[in-house]
């Protein structure tokens, strides 16, 4: 094999290609460097559940106060849980009165306002009703009550 001085020229640039590209690859393989981080996390549940029973296998979804009178104070236990998974204050609101009138002579309260709970904890609660002696063109009456919770 006889080669010449121009082929050995090309001969040993594509030599030093091959080392050069090698070198390259070692290196930048030895310089790279990697770290795998996992993540996890909870997500915050928010929820409440109403029941007759303490142990919460009956759930309320109407109070039938029956016949109240003029001047009657008128109260119904029912009990509360939070089944979210973070501790969290209840509340209770009454909306949609019905006559529309009906809130100048009802008022309704109830002894957990604001009380903070923690996950899956269940509070008795009593919910109590006043109506008003001066309560006049009400034969019947509605509203719902909502109870929330919130962080």
């Amino acid at each position: 094999m006889n080669i010449n001085g121009k082929n050995m020229v090309k001969l040993l640039a594509f030599v030093l290609l091959i080392v050069a590209l090698t070198l390259t690859l070692a290196v930048f393989g030895l310089l790279q460097s990697s770290v795998r981080i996992g993540g996890h996390g909870v997500v915050k549940v928010v929820g409440v559940g109403v029941f007759w029973d303490s142990s919460c296998t009956n759930p309320v979804s109407v109070i039938d106060w029956g016949m109240v009178e003029p001047g009657s104070i008128n109260n119904v236990t029912i009990y509360v849980r939070n089944e979210g998974n973070a501790a969290s204050n209840i509340s209770l609101t009454v909306e949609n009165w019905n006559p529309i009138n009906a809130s100048d002579y009802f008022i309704l309260t109830w002894n957990r306002d604001g009380e903070q709970l923690d996950p899956r904890e269940v509070v008795q609660a009593t919910l109590t009703l006043y109506v008003s002696q001066s309560v006049h063109g009400i034969e019947s009456f509605s509203f719902d009550m909502v109870f929330s919770i919130y962080t």
